[in-house]
């Protein structure tokens, strides 16, 4: 039953990662995501419908505008299958539930707010905090229990704390996923910090490597990294709590 309301989940989901593609692009440029039409960033030729179906119209134009011929960034394609996949991932665990649907909620937040710190080096207060508090909402109706404020206020809270004590290292929108992350993950969400300081320190390494003392100086966005944790403990958090709590 699960992978059959998966599979019908996909098509939704690869328009929910065409609508992100949008937000991303818009929203930290304080464009409406509404108006005007998608156009051809080269020629401003707008869209057609039948160019604008996820990942199949990037396929079939290999990766061109039909007007000027000009390249269409992969960006597209990659984050309309990435989101199809989690939401598609969101049924196949949690089944034809309200938390699935959170959860499917929960992952397209995360995968705008990795492309936009990608691009832009900012995580937009206008898009994490009302995810953060209406998360926390439906986590509290869902299942009433104060883990899920305790998780996101000692998440954002440990983080700040890192903040004050190296300013450097991170910014306020990580502390502000931080809260995120804890609000939907509960207990499991240590489980998904350790994931993405693990995951920042594999091209920090590389990075550190190739350019020696000047690597310091360089900007690492790590919200990609803590949303990929959140994606990890998301779907795999208990295990892999369980596996830990057992090897103590």
């Amino acid at each position: 039953m699960y992978p059959v309301l998966a599979t019908l989940a996909a098509a939704p989901g690869l328009a929910l990662g065409s609508f992100l593609t949008v937000v991303a692009a818009r929203l930290p440029v304080r464009q409406s995501i509404l108006r005007p039409a998608s156009a051809c960033s080269a020629c401003s030729s707008p869209i057609a419908w039948y160019d604008n179906v996820p990942v199949v119209s990037y396929a079939l134009l290999r990766g061109r505008c039909r007007s000027c011929g000009a390249g269409i960034s992969l960006r597209y394609p990659l984050v309309e299958a990435t989101t199809a996949l989690l939401v598609a991932g969101s049924l196949l665990v949690y089944g034809a539930t309200a938390t699935a649907v959170l959860a499917a909620l929960f992952c397209a937040v995360l995968v705008a707010v990795s492309v936009i710190d990608l691009e832009h080096r900012i995580i937009p207060n206008l898009i994490v905090l009302p995810a953060a508090a209406g998360v926390l909402v439906c986590r509290t109706v869902l299942d009433p229990s104060p883990v899920w404020t305790v998780a996101a206020l000692g998440a954002a809270g440990f983080f700040l704390v890192a903040i004050l004590a190296y300013p450097g290292g991170m910014g306020m929108g990580d502390v502000k996923l931080a809260l995120l992350l804890g609000a939907m993950l509960g207990r499991t969400v240590p489980i998904a910090l350790m994931i993405g300081m693990f995951a920042a320190l594999v091209p920090s390494l590389v990075l550190l490597a190739r350019h020696g003392s000047a690597a310091r100086k360089m900007a690492l966005p790590f919200g990609p990294f803590l949303a990929l944790g959140g994606v990890v403990a998301l779907f795999a958090g208990e295990r892999l709590l369980g596996a830990y709590l057992g090897a103590l």
